[in-house]
């Protein structure tokens, strides 16, 4: 992804304007579209923009109008942005908007949550199945750590309540639950930013490996005796 400028403040109003323009009938709000890009960008592959694309601004095609370009190239600056902040570490400033009828002012996770779970849903390589996740094999450590990490998202959009009720479990009430929505709103920004240093880290792993052939017993021995390797250095 190129480097671009930073959104300033005035460049995020535009944004959040071009994507409530009327001839964007279908496109994501700020909020959501920062989340989806979140999870966009992980992953076991970064999903290709031209599939964020059409997913935030609701209809590819939308990117052809002068309204639909303006918003493509923000956008574009907007998860370049993102990725070189995940990339060293800087969990993001979460754009929220307050909810709806709330006197409180209150941020509202929800949507931002859902929208990054569309993402995670939306990626091109399924994340567990990446991880060989298997209903009849024990989950991994990496699966288990994918799973926490996770949590969060799913507490504050009410998915955990919702599994734990259909599985007959008990789940937190009152100033319990209270108190675990708080804890799982601060800890957001961080944990998106984990689970981007965990994928980024695991394509690394991986490209390492598929870059090392590995060397056959019958192979020409690599320290140029024209031998096989398992009549050479092999054979020690």
């Amino acid at each position: 992804m190129t480097s671009a400028a930073p959104l300033n403040d005035a460049d995020l109003l535009r944004l959040e304007q071009l994507l409530a323009d009327p001839s964007l009938q279908q496109a994501m709000r700020l909020d959501e579209a920062q989340a989806y890009l979140c999870a966009a960008l992980a992953g076991p592959q970064p999903m290709a923009e031209a599939q964020w694309l059409g997913e935030v601004l609701g209809d590819a095609a939308t990117s052809a109008d002068d309204t639909g370009r303006e918003a493509t190239d923000l956008l574009r600056r907007l998860a370049a942005e993102l990725a070189a902040g995940l990339a060293c570490g800087e969990p993001p400033v979460l754009l929220l908007y307050a909810k709806e009828g709330d006197a409180s002012d209150d941020s509202d996770y929800v949507p931002w949550c859902q929208a990054y779970l569309h993402g995670v849903d939306s990626a091109p390589i399924d994340w567990f199945d990446a991880l060989g996740a298997a209903d009849d094999k024990e989950d991994s450590e990496e699966i288990c750590y994918l799973d926490e990490q996770l949590f969060p998202l799913f507490m504050l959009t009410g998915d955990a309540e919702a599994a734990a009720a259909a599985a007959g479990e008990e789940w937190l009430a009152g100033t319990e639950l209270e108190q675990m929505r708080k804890e799982c709103e601060a800890r957001l920004p961080q944990v998106v930013t984990d689970i981007y240093r965990f994928w980024i880290a695991r394509r690394s792993v991986k490209t390492i490996r598929h870059e090392t052939p590995k060397l056959g017993r019958n192979d020409a021995c690599p320290c140029g005796s024209g031998k096989k390797y398992k009549k050479c250095c092999g054979a020690t």
